[in-house]
């Protein structure tokens, strides 16, 4: 029988990672995040604590005590939507991809967006994922702008 899946909030609403399981998740959440973002620092857990202190925060699905998939996102308030929660990662492991793993976590963030009086849930998707961006459309997502961006180093 497969283990129950559960989301976890590895961060508090400040940003703070508690010691203990929540420290542990961030720990196991480095291999999953690391399938997106290889080029992420060899001292993971210390860069994560600089994004973290800058607005990001981190949730989890897990199995057991396997972390299967990680999501890091933030709030911003804009003129053109006001609040919104954006999403900076999704990722599902490789081994549990279309196995709801990311949809219990997208489910998870539209509540928790809901909860924190967000009138959107956005994220980018690089133009190869198309297997996210199915994934997106399912889930009720669009495309309503292009992302223009400027590399300045």
């Amino acid at each position: 029988m497969a283990p129950e899946l559960r989301v976890i909030a590895v961060t508090g609403a400040s940003g703070q990672v508690t010691e203990g399981d929540c420290l542990e998740w961030l720990a196991k959440a480095e291999s999953v995040h690391r399938q997106l973002r290889p080029q992420l620092p060899a001292d993971y857990l210390s860069r994560m604590r600089e994004v973290f202190a800058n607005g990001a925060r981190m949730a989890v699905v897990v199995a057991g005590e396997a972390v299967v998939c990680v999501a890091l996102w933030r709030l911003i308030e804009n003129t053109y939507e006001g609040r919104r929660l954006y999403v900076d990662d999704l990722v599902s492991d490789e081994t549990h991809r279309s196995q709801g793993t990311g949809k219990m976590m997208l489910d998870w963030l539209e509540a928790h967006a809901t909860s924190l009086g967000c009138h959107v849930l956005a994220l980018d998707s690089g133009v190869q994922r198309q297997r996210a961006h199915h994934f997106y459309f399912r889930e009720g997502m669009h495309i309503p702008s292009f992302s223009f961006r400027k590399a300045l180093k």
